[in-house]
């Protein structure tokens, strides 16, 4: 059920948060409320997917406790090649397959494996938990605390990817202790801005950009309809991205839980690497930590760095979904940071406005490849954007999301810095976010859901 779901919002979350806080004095009892909510909710999206769920978080744990017991550095990377390998028949398999027969000249029946949802995050999660272990930096824990790590329905299915560190240590906290009303307000007022960024602005863009670019497909565009596909593009996949993350943070946040930043106003970047330490936070820090730097990282000479981030960024790319279009797109990325690094180094500066131009541009140019599900679908929206078949026109069903959604990238806080700057709890604020989100839900209730654009990954 997606989180801006009715379903979701009248059925689900209120017993689930009044049977945890009915039993919040015991921690067993409210963790296994969790652990149970969350596979009732990775359950309602396909039931068949919930034994590899358990069995990979149970197989890990147990490669953890082999290690504490016998301390052989392999033991972690055994578990690291399971998920890994997990990872690759799901996802991967008829990707690789079809690329290798093409490659020959032949031809290949795909399998047509079903992709489990968010298989993606959390197997990096759990890739994540052993190296660290290998490293010296986790312990070991009680399998209910790594149950509810691995299965905490907020985050489950598209991230943020939190460590370890950054939420067992929380599960030891009575969410009644003092404060409780301040994180049920704020969590409530930050679910109900991710919800209408989801809803009003992401989903309100997408009839438009979907438009657009299926027409790309098989013929070419004008000017006005390329930059329109690329801007409404550019703005939906923020929009539903920013909007999942705050959702999951305001989930959380009412269980007494924090989770990591995810956006910090991707779009004003004035650099490529400005716009990494922005958009997707804890995906940045998960490529950082566990590709870049055991790939060497800043520690080699210019052209060993430059060779480190592309490899990284491409593997990144790939991570989001088995279409070239994706490592193309991860392959631009590590280029641009390359540059970045070597322009850095040489002291070359650029004025602000002009560096943040530049930035945004190439990142929407980017974004093409992102959503093109072939590279005759890019190369046409590509040739339409400078203007090779025309200048045209186009006519957008909701032009104002266009402008409403440009001018909240651009100018307004994040929803998180919006949040937090809230006085809460208060009446006037309860009542008005009270009232956005039956406005919110009765949108939804006009529409057929939209599932996130990440859950493809």
């Amino acid at each position: 059920m997606l989180f801006s779901s009715q379903l979701f919002i009248l059925a689900f979350l209120p017993p689930v948060l009044a049977a945890y806080y009915a039993v919040h004095a015991r921690r067993a009892a409210r963790q296994s409320v969790v652990v149970g909510a969350s596979l009732v909710f990775y359950a309602y999206w396909d039931v068949r997917f919930v034994p590899l769920l358990v069995g990979l978080s149970l197989a890990t744990w147990l490669v953890a406790l082999a290690y504490g017991r016998w301390r052989y550095a392999a033991i972690p990377l055994v578990g690291v090649a399971m998920n890994l390998v997990a990872l690759g028949v799901f996802k991967y398999a008829d990707f690789f397959a079809g690329s290798v027969s093409a490659g020959l000249g032949r031809e290949w029946t795909p399998l047509n494996i079903v992709l489990p949802l968010g298989i993606s995050f959390f197997v990096f999660q759990k890739i994540s938990y052993l190296i660290d272990l290998r490293r010296g930096h986790a312990k070991i824990y009680p399998i209910l605390d790594f149950f509810m790590f691995t299965t905490f329905f907020p985050q489950l299915i598209a991230g943020p990817l939190v460590r370890h560190n950054e939420i067992i240590p929380q599960f030891g906290l009575d969410p009644c202790r003092p404060g409780m009303w301040e994180n049920l307000s704020r969590g409530a007022i930050l679910f109900t801005i991710g919800m209408a960024e989801k809803v009003a602005l992401a989903d309100s863009l997408s009839p438009d950009a979907d438009a657009l670019f299926l027409k790309a497909a098989t013929t070419p565009l004008s000017a006005a309809e390329a930059w329109g596909a690329t801007a409404g593009y550019t703005l939906q996949i923020f929009f539903d991205f920013a909007g999942y993350s705050d959702m999951a943070i305001g989930l959380a946040r009412m269980f007494g839980l924090r989770l990591p930043s995810n956006f910090n106003a991707p779009y004003r970047s004035v650099s490529v690497r400005d716009f990494w330490r922005r958009w997707h936070m804890t995906l940045s820090r998960f490529l950082r930590d566990y590709l870049y730097i055991p790939l060497g990282g800043n520690r080699c000479g210019p052209a060993r760095r430059a060779f480190n981030v592309i490899v990284t960024m491409l593997l990144g790319g790939l991570w989001h979904g088995a279409n070239w279009t994706f490592v193309a797109w991860g392959g631009l990325h590590g280029a641009a940071l390359a540059l970045d690094q070597a322009t850095a180094e040489r002291g070359w500066r650029f004025p602000r406005p002009l560096a943040w131009l530049a930035t945004l541009l190439f990142v929407m140019a980017a974004w093409v490849l992102f959503r093109a599900p072939t590279f005759s679908t890019a190369t046409r929206v590509y040739a339409g954007l400078v203007g090779a078949d025309g200048l045209g026109s186009v006519t957008f069903q909701n032009g104002w999301a266009i402008a409403g959604g440009a001018a909240i990238a651009l100018l307004a806080p994040s929803g998180e810095r919006l949040a937090s700057g809230l006085r809460v709890p208060r009446v006037g604020i309860a009542m008005a976010a009270g009232l956005a989100l039956v406005f919110l839900m009765l949108l939804t209730g006009g529409r057929l859901e939209t599932a996130f654009v990440y859950f493809q990954f």
